[in-house]
């Protein structure tokens, strides 16, 4: 039985899950991971394995907190509710990855699309380290349209239930109703990622930096130096100090691509009907407005979630994810 006072093992993993649209055969961008463990959650098989993706211009470690602190509560769990397992994964232009990646995103010129993270992903679920295991997926922003989109492979679903935090996921018809205001915003978020500073010189003046600017003085003061922590590298020249892991331009590309979010609300409304889905978001209103937020849960677009919940005191970024 899993228990606050058991060692959290963390282990890095990394593999290639190439996507024929864009490599050759053998060859492919990498996926970092993380797993998480106790010496008690590997002996509880029948136990949940947790499966945790990221949002644009962040990390698989922006769900280290999170992750402790879940393994913490297990102590009178259950057990066919207690964690096994956890995994967390950065999307292949961003965190670890992005570094591995580096060069081969520059060759290629693109930026990673949703549809390729999520090939990624559901090539993991399916793979021996997972057999027998009881899946259950919890994606923050583009990570929930990833997991939403894994499910576009042949059935059955992989997962016992959906966890969707502050999903970006949206109707296409809402979207082009609205068109002017998201374009608008979009647009505004993405010349906000290019202006961005790119360059600090000790972590100390990143952590400053981030500390005094919206959205990360909003954050969990442990949560943003998390983010510097594990969001930062030695720049190309040494000198120049330290730099994102991933390049703005990369980031900003990922958020114009809408056709995925798209898509995913049209599997959402399916998959609502078969599997638990559970809807996540901050009190406060910031990346999706209340009409897109309603339509996630509406019947009359096809929905049937099995929760909607809201987290106190807390925007996109789910500064009260504790709580949730």
């Amino acid at each position: 039985m899993a228990n606050s006072s058991e060692d959290l093992r963390v282990e890095l993993h990394t593999f290639q899950t190439p996507d024929p649209k864009y490599t050759q055969p053998g060859a492919g961008l990498w996926v970092c991971a993380k797993r998480y463990t106790t010496p008690s959650s590997i002996r509880d098989t029948e136990g949940l394995t947790l499966l945790f993706t990221h949002c644009n211009g962040s990390h698989k470690e922006e769900w280290d907190l999170v992750i402790s602190r879940l393994f913490a509560l297990q102590k009178h769990k259950p057990e066919s509710v207690r964690i096994r397992e956890a995994w967390s994964f950065d999307r292949q232009n961003h965190g670890d990855a992005a570094v591995l990646n580096a060069h081969a995103l520059v060759k290629r010129g693109d930026t990673v699309s949703l549809y390729e993270w999520a090939h990624a992903l559901r090539s993991f679920v399916d793979s021996p380290l997972l057999r027998g295991h009881h899946l259950v997926a919890l994606g923050h922003s583009a990570g929930a349209t990833a997991w939403m989109l894994t499910t576009f492979s042949p059935p059955p679903i992989p997962y016992t239930a959906l966890f969707l935090i502050e999903p970006t996921i949206t109707p296409q018809h809402i979207f082009e109703r609205e068109l002017a205001e998201r374009q608008s915003y979009m647009d505004l978020v993405v010349q906000l990622t290019l202006n961005r500073k790119s360059e600090w010189k000790t972590k100390d003046a990143a952590y400053a930096y981030f500390k005094k600017r919206i959205p990360w003085s909003m954050w969990d003061d442990r949560a943003v130096r998390m983010f510097v922590e594990h969001g930062l590298h030695d720049a190309p020249d040494v000198r120049r100090g330290l730099t994102l892991k991933w390049t703005k331009e990369q980031e900003a590309a990922s958020y114009p691509d809408t056709k995925p979010h798209h898509e995913s609300a049209v599997q959402l409304a399916k998959i609502s009907k078969a599997v638990p889905v559970h809807l996540i978001w901050g009190e406060r209103v910031e990346f999706m407005p209340e009409y897109l937020r309603d339509a996630l849960s509406d019947q009359n677009e096809g929905m049937d979630v099995a929760s909607v919940s809201y987290v106190e005191d807390a925007g996109h970024m789910v500064r009260g994810v504790f709580q949730s």
